[in-house]
C-alpha cells in the first residue's frame, strides 16, 4: 500500500523539526470537530478548529478554539489589533489558505497570518489540530505550534 503523501503542515512542521502524530479517519467530505473528535476518540476540549478571518485592514487571521466552543468576533478583533473581524466565507477559504473547509490548517498556509490560539491550550501537552486535509488530524504541541508561526494565546471564546 502507497504511504499517503504529506501536506504542506507535515512538510513545514518537518521543516522546523517539531514533532507530531498522524491521526486518519476515513472521510470522503466535511464533517464538524466534534465528529472528528469523537470518531477518533479525542477529548473536545483538546481538538482545536481552525478560523478564518478578515479585519478592517484587510488583513487575515487564524483563530484557533475547541471544537466546541464559539469564537468570540469582538475579543477576536482586540487579540489582533482590530476594531472588527468576521470570519472568512467559506467560497474564498481555499483562494487565501490553500486547504478546503474541514482540512484548514493554521500551517503550511500560502501565505503565515498571525495566529491566535485560545488560552487553554496554554496548559495542554499536546493538542489536535487538522493536518491539511480532510481525514487528517496532527496531535503536537502547543506551545512549539505559537513559536513556529509566531502566534499567540488569549482569549477569543464567547
Amino acid at each position: 500500500m502507497a504511504k499517503e503523501a504529506k501536506t504542506n503542515a507535515m512538510r513545514f512542521l518537518e521543516k522546523n523539526k517539531i514533532s507530531y502524530e498522524e491521526r486518519s479517519y476515513e472521510c470522503d467530505e466535511f464533517v464538524d470537530g466534534i465528529t472528528t473528535a469523537t470518531k477518533l476518540g479525542q477529548p473536545l476540549d483538546e481538538t482545536f478548529k481552525t478560523l478564518v478571518a478578515h479585519g478592517k485592514t484587510g488583513a487575515y487571521y487564524c483563530f484557533l478554539i475547541p471544537v466546541d466552543k464559539e469564537l468570540d468576533l469582538k475579543k477576536a478583533a482586540k487579540s489582533v489589533g482590530e476594531k472588527s473581524v468576521e470570519l472568512l466565507h467559506v467560497k474564498d477559504l481555499t483562494a487565501v489558505t490553500g486547504y478546503v473547509r474541514g482540512g484548514c490548517t493554521p500551517i503550511g498556509m500560502k501565505k503565515q497570518f498571525m495566529t491566535v490560539i485560545h488560552n487553554s491550550a496554554e496548559q495542554l501537552l499536546q493538542f489536535y489540530i487538522s493536518g491539511g486535509r480532510v481525514g487528517l488530524q496532527i496531535r503536537l504541541s502547543p506551545a512549539a505550534l505559537v513559536s513556529a508561526v509566531r502566534g499567540k494565546f488569549d482569549d477569543i471564546l464567547l
